[in-house]
C-alpha cells in the first residue's frame, strides 16, 4: 500500500456525503478532539493539519513516521491518528484513521481486527471531499469505524448466495460499515427510517449480536459480516 503525496495546496470542500449525518457528535468522554497527524509527505502533514485545524479539529503533534507517531502519541495522548504512512506502525489502542493510495480490503479487515474500537480506512482521493472526511475522522474518535465504498463493495463482492441476509440487508450493512447513520442509511436507499431500523435489528438478530450497553453493535456486525 503506498500511500500518494498530495501537492501542497489545501484540499477544497466537496458535496455534503451522508457521512457528514454524524459530524457533530459529542467527542468521547466529552474530551476535545485532539489529533495526531503522521504522514510520509511534510506537505501532505501539514496539508491535513491545516484541514483539520479549520473545522476545529486540534493537531497536537505530526509525525513522518511509525517510531515518531509512537512516541509523539504517548507524550501528547490524542483522542486519536490520522495516518497516511508507507508502513503503519504496529499494533495501538489508539482510534485510528488510515488514508490509502489504493484500496486494499485484507488490510482494512485487519485493521478493524487489531483495533477494539475506533478505525477506520479512507482513500486519500477521498479528502477533497471535506465533509467526508471530516465526519469520518470525527467517526473514528467517537469509537466507530468506517471503511471506504471501494473496500466495501470489493469485500461484499465475495459473499456467496449462502449468505443468511437478503438484498436490502446486505445494501443497510454495507452503508453501515461506511459509518452512515440509520437517517443517512434511509436517505441513501429510499427507506423510511423506521425500515431501516428493522434491517439492522435483523442483521444483529442474524449475527447474534445481543443489546449491550458495553459495546457497539454496528462496529461489531461489520466487523463479524466482512471478516467472515
Amino acid at each position: 500500500m503506498q500511500p500518494r503525496h498530495h501537492p501542497g495546496t489545501r484540499p477544497q470542500g466537496g458535496s455534503r456525503s451522508p457521512l457528514g449525518e454524524d459530524s457533530h457528535r459529542s467527542e468521547p468522554s466529552g474530551r476535545a478532539l485532539d489529533v495526531i497527524v503522521a504522514a510520509d509527505s511534510a506537505l501532505l502533514r501539514a496539508g491535513l493539519a491545516t484541514l483539520l485545524e479549520d473545522h476545529g479539529i486540534t493537531v497536537v503533534a505530526q509525525a513522518a513516521d511509525g517510531a515518531e507517531l509512537q512516541r509523539k502519541a504517548r507524550a501528547h495522548r490524542p483522542v486519536m491518528a490520522v495516518v497516511a504512512l508507507k508502513e503503519p506502525p504496529a499494533r495501538e489502542d489508539l482510534p485510528t484513521l488510515v488514508l490509502a493510495a489504493d484500496a486494499d480490503p485484507d488490510v482494512a479487515l485487519d485493521l478493524l481486527d487489531d483495533r477494539p474500537s475506533g478505525a477506520g480506512y479512507l482513500l486519500e482521493e477521498r479528502i477533497p471531499d471535506v465533509d467526508r472526511f471530516i465526519a469520518a475522522v470525527r467517526e473514528v474518535a467517537a469509537g466507530g469505524s468506517v471503511l471506504d465504498p471501494a473496500v466495501v463493495s470489493s469485500v461484499l463482492g465475495r459473499r456467496t448466495a449462502r449468505d443468511a441476509f437478503t438484498e436490502r440487508e446486505r445494501e443497510v450493512l454495507g452503508l453501515m460499515a461506511q459509518g452512515r447513520s440509520n437517517r443517512a442509511i434511509a436517505q441513501q436507499a429510499y427507506l423510511s427510517e423506521r425500515a431501516v431500523e428493522r434491517h439492522v435489528t435483523s442483521i444483529f438478530d442474524k449475527l447474534r449480536l445481543p443489546p449491550s450497553s458495553h459495546t457497539h453493535r454496528r462496529v461489531l456486525a461489520v466487523r463479524a459480516h466482512l471478516q467472515r
